[in-house]
C-alpha cells in the first residue's frame, strides 16, 4: 500500500520524517532509509537543524518505506514524500512547468492514501518570548491555502479513500500540553481511551473548525472517503505515530 506525504514548504515535514525514523519507535518504524542515512541527508550539524528544501527546485521528492504494527500483523507503507512550491497551484505555473506538474499528479494518483501536513495559524499559536508570530500565516491565509488542497483532492486525487490531516507543531499551540494530549489520543492495542472517530472529533472541534466546510466537501465527494484530523509534534512520539497507525490500519494491502 502506498501513501503520498505532502504539505507546503516550511511546515515541518522534514523534521517529522527524521524523528519518525528515530530508533526509539513504538508502533511505527522507518525501514528505509534508516535513521543515520536520513540524518546525513537531511540534517545540518553546523546549523543544528534540518536542511531547508532547495527553493530553486520546483518539486522535491523522496521515498520512505514505513512499517506499522497493527493489532494482528505488521504492514508496510510505501511513502512518496513530495515538497511543492506554493506557485504549483497557479495555472500559469502548471502550464510553464507541465512536466513537473504531470509527474506530481501521476505520483499522487498512484497512491491509496494521503498524509497532509499543515502548519498552525497565527491565532492559535502561543504568544510568548521565543515564538515569532510573523512566522505563521493568519487564519484567513491558512483557510485560503487549504482551499488549494481541497481542489487538488477533488479533481486530481478523487480515487483516494483515506486522508490524514496533520496540524503540526502542536507544541506551540495555546492551551496544549503534549503529554496530556497524548494520554487522551494515543493508540494502544489494548484499552485506548478513544477510537478513531472519537479522536477525529476531538481534534477537529479544537483545531480544524475554520475549514469544517472544506472537510465536509472532501467527505462528501465520493462514497467511502474518510478524512481524519490529527495534531503532530516532533516532541511527542505518540502523537507523531498516530496518523501513520491510522493509515496502516485502514489502507488495503496491494494484491
Amino acid at each position: 500500500m502506498s501513501v503520498i506525504y505532502i504539505g507546503d514548504r516550511e511546515t515541518g515535514k522534514t523534521s517529522l520524517a527524521m524523528e519518525l525514523a528515530n530508533p526509539n519507535s513504538q508502533f511505527v518504524k522507518v525501514l528505509s532509509p534508516d535513521y543515520d542515512q536520513l540524518k546525513a541527508l537531511l540534517y545540518d550539524d553546523q546549523e543544528g537543524r534540518t536542511r531547508p528544501t532547495e527553493s530553486d527546485q520546483s518539486t522535491h521528492d523522496r521515498s520512505l518505506e514505513i512499517e506499522v504494527v497493527v493489532p494482528t500483523r505488521r504492514k508496510t507503507i510505501y511513502t512518496e514524500w513530495i515538497d511543492t512550491p506554493g506557485e504549483i497551484w497557479r495555472a500559469s505555473w502548471q502550464q510553464t512547468n507541465s512536466d513537473q506538474w504531470n509527474q506530481f499528479v501521476k505520483v499522487a494518483q498512484g497512491c491509496q492514501g494521503v498524509l497532509l501536513v499543515v502548519p498552525p495559524y497565527r491565532e492559535i499559536v502561543r504568544h510568548e518570548e521565543g515564538i515569532n508570530l510573523d512566522d505563521f500565516v493568519t487564519q484567513t491565509q491558512w483557510v485560503r491555502r487549504f482551499d488549494r488542497w481541497v481542489e487538488f483532492f477533488k479533481h486530481d486525487c478523487s480515487h483516494i479513500k483515506h486522508i490524514a490531516l496533520c496540524l503540526n507543531k502542536a507544541d506551540l499551540l495555546q492551551g496544549v500540553n503534549l503529554k496530556r494530549e497524548a494520554q487522551t489520543l494515543a493508540y494502544k492495542p489494548q484499552g485506548s481511551r478513544m477510537n478513531w472517530m472519537q479522536r477525529n472529533d476531538y481534534v477537529f472541534k479544537r483545531f480544524f473548525r475554520p475549514v469544517r466546510s472544506h472537510i465536509a466537501q472532501l467527505n462528501q465527494r465520493a462514497s467511502g472517503v474518510s478524512v481524519k484530523c490529527f495534531i503532530t509534534s516532533i516532541y511527542n512520539r505518540d502523537l507523531l505515530e498516530l496518523p501513520w497507525i491510522y493509515l496502516g490500519t485502514f489502507l488495503k494491502e496491494d494484491t
